[in-house]
């Protein structure tokens, strides 16, 4: 008899105006915009013919607020967790990129490059990856057979795949961001050992993708 698999549903939230306006969120509390409801509303069919076993979000209002639409077929409980909150951004929080390269064009210039960002509050992309993905493995191991849905942020997101794939979150570019309201799917690898490790099944899935 073959065991139920595994898996780990990650999505982004929502549109909002700050994704709209280019500005950097980071941990800003944004809602969702008209935008964002209706894809957080086109998710929810494919979550209620499919729904998780499990529902966690950022704390943010935007996560919350998406995880709410789409599961709200399901009668799943939300539960948040400080852990998914997108990576802080300090000072730069509510800028645009063009801001930001004129008032510290060296930080900005190690920013893109993927270098640490000193003395602004810019959270570390190791970091970021590290509390994202030790998250996702204590979930899975809790939820062993089951789906894990989580939504969360672009940063956050692709920074823990990048850490769940067991590549370097410092230097590693090669796994795109998600798109608003889309989701990546990822199952644990079963060869040992396997040290938490996991694989990346389906990336940047459409809200009504089935």
């Amino acid at each position: 008899m073959t065991s139920a698999r595994t898996r780990l549903v990650l999505v982004r939230h929502g549109q909002t105006d700050y994704n709209r306006q280019g500005r950097l969120q980071g941990q800003v509390d944004i809602p969702l915009n008209a935008a964002g409801i209706r894809q957080a509303e086109s998710l929810a069919a494919t979550v209620t013919e499919n729904p998780p076993d499990v529902v966690i979000a950022s704390p943010l209002e935007r996560a919350v607020e998406t995880a709410r639409i789409a599961t709200r077929g399901t009668g799943l409980e939300i539960i948040t967790d400080e852990a998914f909150l997108e990576r802080g951004f300090g000072q730069w929080e509510g800028l645009k990129g063009e801001e930001i390269r004129t008032r510290w064009p060296a930080e900005h210039a190690d920013w893109r490059a993927h270098r640490p960002v000193r003395g602004l509050g810019v959270e570390d992309r190791p970091e970021v990856g590290e509390r994202v993905a030790a998250a996702c493995r204590d979930l899975v191991s809790r939820h062993a057979g089951g789906t894990v849905m989580v939504v969360a942020h672009g940063a956050a997101i692709t920074l823990g795949i990048t850490a769940l794939l067991g590549l370097d979150t410092d230097g590693f570019r090669g796994v795109a961001g998600l798109e608003n309201c889309h989701r990546s799917v990822l199952e644990p690898l079963l060869a040992e050992p396997a040290d938490g490790l996991m694989r990346l099944v389906s990336h940047n899935l459409a809200p009504d993708f089935l």
